[in-house]
């Protein structure tokens, strides 16, 4: 019961993790202009991984697609596919720890399979997790450092909502993984001990019966 639990504590923040990842991939502020040495500070400009968007002191909001996807630096691009690829994992981590849920009935499967199906969705949840780790962080440090560099002339940015969003979906779908693979560990020593109990049982029958069988072959011998 209480491996049950512990991996449906896992799954719930696993999901949670997967809606955070899809939020912060879909966002559009994952970078905002910086207003500190602005004096007019009525309109703003953030970006995210697909489009721009702008907004007046009216609070109409601009947004356009970015038109090219080579003309991109090759950091967005990067962080566009680890972003792609956390989404893929956390959706089959999803599906295969529902499968592996001890509380699911899967065809004539055995607790040790699914044992093993809880214990790969927990692996690609906590790959799922690092993607997402890499590519925010990878981005947020390109902003920090065109922020801080004094020699740089575009336009300054600040860190977005859509980071933040990404650093807690990471962190939530590793600590899923973390918990879905102890929970395949917790029930791994009991499946251990039934099987060794069995077999010790069943090893002094053998050589009963055998023993029989050996004297009377060797009495037909002797007449």
């Amino acid at each position: 019961m209480a491996s049950m639990v512990i991996q449906l504590m896992g799954l719930v923040l696993g999901i949670v993790g997967w809606c955070l990842e899809s939020s912060s991939t879909n966002s559009a502020v994952w970078r905002r202009r910086s207003h500190g040495e602005a004096v007019v500070t009525s309109s703003s400009h953030f970006e995210g991984l697909w489009m721009s968007c702008a907004s007046n002191s009216l609070g109409a909001i601009h947004c356009q697609r970015f038109k090219t996807i080579l003309g991109l630096p090759g950091y967005i691009q990067a962080c566009r596919a680890l972003m792609i690829i956390a989404l893929v994992l956390g959706l089959l981590s999803v599906i295969l720890a529902t499968m592996g849920l001890k509380c699911t009935k899967l065809g004539s499967a055995s607790e040790e399979s699914k044992g093993k199906i809880s214990l790969t969705a927990g692996v690609m949840f906590i790959l799922s997790g690092l993607c997402v780790m890499v590519a925010v962080s990878w981005y947020a440090a390109r902003v920090v450092q065109e922020f801080n560099n004094p020699f740089y002339g575009g336009t300054k940015y600040e860190l977005g909502t859509g980071l933040y969003l990404g650093w807690a979906a990471g962190a939530l779908a590793i600590l899923g993984g973390g918990i879905l693979c102890t929970s395949f560990k917790r029930s791994a020593p009991a499946q251990t001990r039934a099987q060794s109990y069995n077999y010790s049982a069943s090893q002094p029958q053998k050589i009963y019966r055998s023993a029989p069988a050996s004297e009377n072959t060797f009495s037909k011998a002797y007449v």
